[in-house]
C-alpha cells in the first residue's frame, strides 16, 4: 500500500476544528515539528537534512504560534522540497512572507483575511467614530483622574466633534476587509463611500454600498472627510508629508492595514498643523514601538494591533487554513490564494 503524502503543520495542535483535521490525517501524514525545531536555525537545518521528507504542503493554523522561524524568505523557500504546492497560514497580512518568491516556485500562498474581516471592520468603525467625535480626548481626560482635564474635555471637545453620518469615507483598498468596512459604514453610520483600488469593482458591488470609484488616490484624498487604509504593504511607504498635503484640510486618517504604510513623524506634523484633525491607528511604523509624540496627542486614537483580535477570528483562521490545504491538495483549488497572479501560466503546482 502506497504511503500517504506528508504535510508540515507548524504551531499548536488543532483546537476548534477536529473534523477538518481528521480529514487531513485521513488523506495525509501530518508532521508536527517541535517548538525547538520551529526556531529558525534548527528549522533551516532540518530542511537541509530533509528531516521531514518530501512534504507537499505547509500549514500554520494559528497566528500566535508557528512563525518562530521568522521571515519566509528566499533562504528558507529554497530549502522547501520540490513538491511543495501550497503554504496556508493564519493571519490577514502577508508582509512576513515573500509571496513573489513562493510564486517563482509555483507555490500558492493562502492567508486568513476572510476570517478576520468582521472583527477588523468593527474595530474600524470604532476608530471612525472616535476620530469624528474626539473620543480619544474624552477618554484621556477621564482616565487622567484630573477634574480640570475632565471638565475641559466635557466643555470643549464637543465644539469640534461631528457625526460621521453623511460624511465621505475614502477607502484605500476595497478587498475583503475594505469592502466589509464599506458595508458597515454605509449601512450602520450612513456614510458616503469612496474608494481607490488598483482594480475597479463591478457595478453591482459598488451600488450595494453606494461607492464612488476614484482613478487616482490624490483625487480621493482631496474629497474625503476620512481616509481609511486597508491595503497590503508592498514595501513602499504610502502616506508621507507629500501625501498629507493632498488631504482635505481637517480630515482624518485611519490605518488598520500595516504600520509602515504611514510615516508617523509626518503624520504628527500634519496633526499639529491642523491639516489633519485626527487619526486612528491600530498598527504602527516601528512595532512594537509607538511614536512618543503620537501617544501624547489627544487627536490620536491608538490601539495595540488588535483590530482582528477576537476568538471568532482565531477560530476562522484555523478553519480557513485547513480548508485551504484540503482544497488545494484534493481539489486543485485554494479558497483564499493571494499570489496566483504572480505565478506564471502553467507553473502553478495545483
Amino acid at each position: 500500500m502506497a504511503s500517504k503524502p506528508s504535510i508540515l503543520h507548524l504551531g499548536d495542535p488543532p483546537r476548534w476544528h477536529a473534523d477538518l483535521y481528521s480529514k487531513l490525517t485521513t488523506h495525509f501524514n501530518v508532521i508536527t515539528p517541535t517548538a525547538a525545531e520551529r526556531e529558525r536555525p534548527e528549522f533551516l537545518k532540518a530542511l537541509k537534512e530533509k528531516r521531514w521528507g518530501n512534504f507537499i504542503a505547509i500549514m500554520r493554523p494559528f497566528w500566535n504560534t508557528g512563525g518562530e522561524g521568522g521571515r519566509v524568505d528566499r533562504e528558507m523557500i529554497s530549502l522547501f522540497p520540490e513538491g511543495v504546492k501550497v503554504y496556508a497560514s493564519a493571519g490577514a497580512g502577508f508582509d512576513w512572507v515573500d509571496t513573489d518568491i513562493l510564486a517563482e516556485r509555483g507555490i500558492v500562498y493562502c492567508n486568513g483575511a476572510a476570517a478576520s474581516s468582521d472583527s477588523v471592520a468593527d474595530s474600524a468603525l470604532f476608530l471612525i467614530i472616535s476620530t469624528f467625535r474626539n473620543l480619544a480626548w474624552s477618554q484621556m481626560a477621564a482616565r487622567s483622574g484630573n477634574p480640570d482635564e475632565l471638565f475641559d474635555a466635557h466643555k470643549h471637545s464637543p465644539t469640534t466633534a461631528i457625526n460621521p453620518g453623511g460624511r465621505i469615507l475614502g477607502i484605500v483598498g476595497l478587498g475583503n476587509i475594505g469592502y466589509r468596512i464599506a458595508q458597515k459604514a454605509y449601512l450602520g453610520l450612513n456614510m458616503k463611500i469612496a474608494y481607490h483600488d488598483l482594480f475597479r469593482k463591478p457595478k453591482s458591488v459598488e451600488e450595494a454600498v453606494g461607492a464612488t470609484y476614484y482613478d487616482t488616490l490624490d483625487e480621493m484624498l482631496g474629497a474625503a472627510d476620512c481616509i481609511i487604509v486597508a491595503t497590503p504593504f508592498s514595501g513602499k511607504q504610502l502616506f508621507t508629508a507629500e501625501k498629507f498635503r493632498k488631504f482635505k484640510r481637517g480630515s482624518r486618517l485611519i490605518n488598520i492595514a500595516r504600520g509602515p504604510l504611514v510615516n508617523e513623524a509626518d503624520l504628527v506634523e500634519a496633526l499639529k498643523s491642523g491639516q489633519l484633525s485626527a487619526c486612528g491607528l491600530d498598527v504602527f511604523e516601528n512595532e512594537p514601538h509607538v511614536n512618543k509624540e503620537l501617544c501624547g496627542l489627544k487627536q490620536a486614537t491608538l490601539t495595540a494591533h488588535t483590530a482582528g483580535g477576537t476568538i471568532d477570528t482565531h477560530i476562522g483562521f484555523e478553519e480557513l487554513c485547513y480548508k485551504n490545504t484540503l482544497g488545494a491538495l484534493l481539489e486543485g483549488k485554494a479558497i483564499t490564494p493571494v499570489n496566483l497572479h504572480l505565478i506564471k501560466a502553467g507553473k502553478s503546482k495545483l
